[in-house]
């Protein structure tokens, strides 16, 4: 979805029994299913719906793996920290975050007084069988995606721990499932959703 499309809520959706009072940033792994997720949630709340990774690669006029090709993983993190606190700047939106961005002091800080951090947690495994088949993802273009992802899962879990709020993300669990335990899960925060 290209950020022009993404900019507004879904058309046909049922009005929003709860109002986002502020940002939800959806964080974790790639494969987790922070876009789809997001997606849902944001039909479901009547919210905006962006994604920094597609608002990066419609600035750049390029793809995040020919990004990270032609000018490195460094500039890359830098860009994605110009966008995350560019989106994060308007009213309150459901935001989708590449699966590198919480890694980042910055975005960690920028997320935080604008909202909260909801990690969709999955396991390793669940993972592999998300993302082995795609070639979109530029960390694991080496000669061991699986271990490559393994190494990546082991370095970032501990700093997704440190989200605000957490969901499971399992395997044989839709994405509309997963939407509705992060509803709940926003419920318990009224500083974030408004009751109905």
């Amino acid at each position: 979805m290209t950020g022009s499309d993404s900019k507004k809520p879904p058309q046909g959706s049922a009005p929003a029994q709860r109002r986002l009072r502020r940002t939800v940033a959806l964080v974790g792994m790639m494969g987790s299913g922070k876009t789809a997720v997001g997606k849902a949630l944001a039909a479901r709340l009547g919210a905006q719906f962006l994604d920094s990774d597609a608002a990066i690669e419609e600035a750049a006029k390029a793809t995040i793996p020919e990004i990270f090709a032609r000018d490195g993983e460094s500039f890359f993190r830098d860009r994605e920290a110009e966008v995350i606190a560019r989106l994060l700047s308007g009213p309150p939106v459901v935001l989708s975050t590449g699966g590198g961005a919480f890694m980042a002091d910055r975005n960690r800080e920028a997320i935080a007084r604008a909202g909260v951090a909801l990690w969709l947690d999955a396991d390793l495994d669940t993972l592999w069988e998300r993302v082995r088949h795609k070639d979109s993802r530029p960390l694991l273009r080496t000669s061991d995606p699986k271990g490559t992802l393994a190494e990546i899962y082991e370095r970032r879990v501990p700093v997704y721990r440190l989200a605000g709020l957490h969901v499971r993300s399992e395997p044989g669990c839709s994405v509309e499932e997963t939407a509705s335990r992060a509803l709940s899960v926003l419920a318990t925060r009224p500083d974030i959703l408004e009751s109905p």
